[in-house]
């Protein structure tokens, strides 16, 4: 199914020192090569999509460095270069002096296929937000949006492209992106002067954004957007809930205020009076986690993600994949159903401890299980509950929560503080034994898990102590 249209690969083979280059060419695979990593004084490295590889024995030296640098590009203000009418990315690490000391070479390469799992999503004219770690695809999907969108439906699209990696480097941009026209940025901090201006000087229907990271380019996208303009961008970040917490881009989601309750609505809610709302409509409508190449999560309708993950409720992507065949799939999951999230898998639910939270922020705590790989669910009904977690200061008041939470016998563990710092600790106590790699599946039973920590305050170990200001 993944067809590659061009990747010139010999062009950036080229470049490379000779002793890099004869290493490389004695790879079977070397067609799919991703990267060739060259540090001064070290050995020469090249990645591939299931290995990491060492280039031969002689250690990479100044000379080699600059017969890279001479070949190339000019440097920009971000330390990229490229390879003129190709997509390759030369990346430099210079020393205090300015000295290029590494350079990461990275092939780039036009895939077609990519554009297919979320083609009914841009095709309305909504504004679409890709997310997903470095190196996961975000960009070459971007770049075939950019020439189905200006191709096949025909728009004007205009890419604003800071560091010539949608299009290519040079002034004639690579025929990956179709008819669309490609404005080039002189320095990184000029990029959303850039947005604004193609905006006002050349009517794009659509414009083309790559890596939006600051916050003046969040607002820029902002302006774009209310002005009926459809934007097409990526950001860094895994998932919707990353973005939400990232206080630099989330005003691309409608950004995050704190809002007082009522003692009757907290008590409803069961959290603190004061909460985080939703400030104002989102930028994007829709929002792409890529999780690998062929699958993604969408969030159809951002508002409404944006508020169920402030208001602690279940969320459920729609997870989208292709097959060998080219055919997609579709399923609506709750977050925590997906491998990607906190609690695992639907094969693991059965083993994970249920938490009913007491003035403990969900998101923080599936935050921290999905760091420390711990199994959870939260629950809504204290009769579901595994454990109850809560707050030193919520423990004193012995609320009517705790109170019936004590009488059916749930264990209460309360944390100093509901912070990420603590709600981690705490995790680490609840869960004395993390899952091994060799068993993925295994949580330890509540039972189990209880007798351990009676064990191991007998013998004078650390546990969470409710009722005095010691416990954690």
């Amino acid at each position: 199914m993944q067809k590659v249209t061009t990747d010139e690969l010999v062009a950036l083979l080229d470049v490379l020192p000779p002793h890099v280059r004869e290493s490389l060419y004695l790879q079977t695979d070397c067609g799919e090569l991703l990267e060739v990593v060259l540090d001064l004084g070290r050995l020469p490295e090249a990645r591939f999509p299931l290995r990491e590889m060492v280039l031969g024995s002689q250690e990479v030296n100044q000379a080699d460095i600059d017969y890279v640098v001479s070949r190339v590009g000019e440097f920009s203000g971000d330390n990229r270069a490229g390879l003129e009418r190709t997509l390759h990315r030369i990346s430099a690490m210079r020393s205090r002096s300015g000295r290029i000391i590494g350079l990461t070479c990275r092939v780039g390469r036009a895939i077609f296929g990519t554009v297919n799992i979320i083609k009914d999503l841009i095709e309305p004219g909504k504004s679409v937000l890709l997310l997903g770690k470095p190196g996961i695809g975000k960009t070459t999907m971007l770049r075939e949006v950019t020439r189905v969108l200006a191709d096949d439906y025909g728009k004007r699209v205009v890419v604003i492209d800071t560091s010539n990696e949608i299009a290519g480097d040079g002034d004639i941009p690579h025929p990956s992106i179709g008819r669309a026209r490609r404005m080039q940025v002189s320095h990184p901090s000029m990029q959303h002067k850039v947005m604004i201006e193609a905006v006002e000087n050349h009517m794009p229907e659509v414009i083309i954004i790559d890596e939006i990271g600051t916050e003046l380019e969040a607002q820029a996208a902002r302006t774009i957007a209310e002005r009926g303009v459809q934007l097409i961008g990526t950001a860094h970040g895994n998932t919707l809930e990353n973005l939400i917490m990232n206080p630099t881009l989330s005003d691309l989601v409608g950004g995050i205020q704190t809002v007082v309750l009522g003692d009757e609505e907290a008590q409803r809610r069961h959290t603190q009076k004061s909460v985080l709302e939703r400030k104002a409509p989102p930028t994007f409508d829709v929002v792409v986690e890529i999780l690998a190449y062929y699958r993604v999560a969408v969030h159809p309708n951002v508002s409404q993600s944006v508020d169920d993950i402030l208001h602690l409720e279940p969320l459920s992507p729609e997870v989208r994949w292709m097959d060998a065949s080219g055919e997609m799939h579709k399923e609506v999951k709750e977050r925590g159903a997906d491998a990607s999230s906190p609690a695992g898998d639907n094969d693991r639910k059965g083993d994970a401890l249920r938490f009913y939270l007491f003035g403990v922020n969900r998101f923080r705590l599936e935050q921290a299980a999905r760091e420390g790989q711990k199994n959870l669910i939260v629950v809504n009904e204290i009769k579901e509950a595994d454990i109850l977690l809560t707050t030193i200061s919520f423990y004193r008041r012995k609320a009517q929560k705790i109170r019936d939470a004590e009488s059916r016998g749930i264990p209460v563990y309360a944390l100093k503080n509901n912070n990420i710092t603590q709600i981690r600790r705490g995790l680490d106590i609840i869960y004395p034994y993390p899952p091994d790699d060799s068993v993925t599946s295994y949580i330890p039973s509540l039972q189990r898990l209880l007798a351990e920590r009676r064990g191991a305050d007998a013998a004078g170990g650390e546990k969470m102590k409710p009722a005095s200001d010691n416990g954690e």
